[in-house]
């Protein structure tokens, strides 16, 4: 596979999770605003900037505001409408390579945030757009899988959609825990039970989190459950362990002499995250674990692109 369309697919796919990642944090947050104690709302907002690695601007000054430029601001790249449109340019480029359906779900959503406006959300019901963004990037995903071959351009769809999910889901059980771990220690303080949910929903997990351990909510078995767990989809060993089998299959399929520092580098955090205990996580420093599986993250996407995608022209050459 060329390398121009390896990075064309890893990308259409991470841009499409990130988009579908913040519609959720978005909702999760404007649906508790109507329970949450109106002293703790500037904190929450806070939070969501601070998992999404942005900086709250003097035009952020409230719910309103924030909606707006994380949702439909095309000049800010981590917008729900800028990553839509990135993961259609991308999907554009290498439109030969998708199927006519995966074209046409990608093309819909992308009209649909296109033609919506800030003021239709907020006097109508914000709830309902982002729902529809979510259900979009599912069925997107759905049609991948069902009507494109399961070839090399699929293993990397499926490398940058959860490469982005782990990244995402270890950076806000980091802003979380931070203030968790520092400020407050004691459940039930300054970070409340609607804070937890809040957490868990924001990654999907209410329902399955109460399927393991009930409603009892517990922040070590909340980072339990979201870091550690090996069977639901949103958590970072999840993530990993997927990357890991992609990679692997994307190395058996090309012959790539070089391919194996990826899939090394994606082998050994996987098996970190296999063998770690979660007491000993918490008793050393979650911030540093987390921080440290975020680095190695952002190795394993260097050694894909140092391996697919920038590799030197006499390496592509010896091959």
């Amino acid at each position: 596979m060329l390398s121009r369309v390896a990075d064309n697919l890893y990308w259409m796919s991470r841009y499409l999770e990130r988009a579908e990642h913040i519609a959720r944090l978005m909702d999760v947050n404007l649906i508790q605003m109507l329970d949450q104690n109106p002293n703790t709302a500037g904190q929450r907002w806070e939070w969501l900037l601070a998992s999404l690695a942005l900086a709250r601007t003097d035009a952020m000054v409230d719910a309103y505001s924030i909606t707006r430029a994380l949702t439909f601001e095309t000049n800010n790249r981590t917008s729900i409408v800028a990553c839509i449109m990135a993961a259609r340019e991308n999907a554009r480029q290498v439109r030969e390579q998708i199927s006519s359906e995966m074209w046409e779900q990608l093309n819909r959503l992308f009209l649909l945030v296109r033609r919506t406006t800030m003021d239709v959300i907020w006097n109508n019901e914000p709830h309902e757009f982002f729902r529809v963004v979510k259900e979009g990037a599912h069925l997107f995903q759905g049609i991948t899988d069902a009507t494109m071959s399961h070839n090399e351009g699929w293993q990397f769809i499926q490398i940058g959609r959860f490469m982005e999910r782990a990244g995402a889901t270890a950076n806000l059980l980091d802003t979380h825990f931070s203030t968790y771990s520092t400020d407050d220690p004691e459940p039930g303080g300054s970070i409340d039970y609607l804070a937890w949910v809040g957490l868990l929903k924001s990654c999907t997990a209410f329902e399955a989190y109460c399927k393991v351990y009930t409603a009892d909510v517990q922040p070590e078995r909340i980072v339990d459950f979201l870091l550690l767990n090996a069977e639901f989809p949103r958590s970072v060993r999840f993530g990993v362990d997927r990357v890991q089998q992609a990679l692997r299959t994307v190395g058996r399929m090309t012959g790539a002499r070089t391919a194996g520092r990826a899939e090394r580098l994606a082998g050994r955090l996987s098996a970190a995250l296999d063998y770690a205990q979660i007491d000993e996580i918490m008793a050393d420093s979650l911030h540093e674990y987390l921080v440290n599986t975020q680095r190695q993250c952002d190795q394993i996407h260097n050694a894909i692109y140092q391996v697919y995608i920038s590799y030197p022209i006499d390496t592509a050459l010896a091959l």
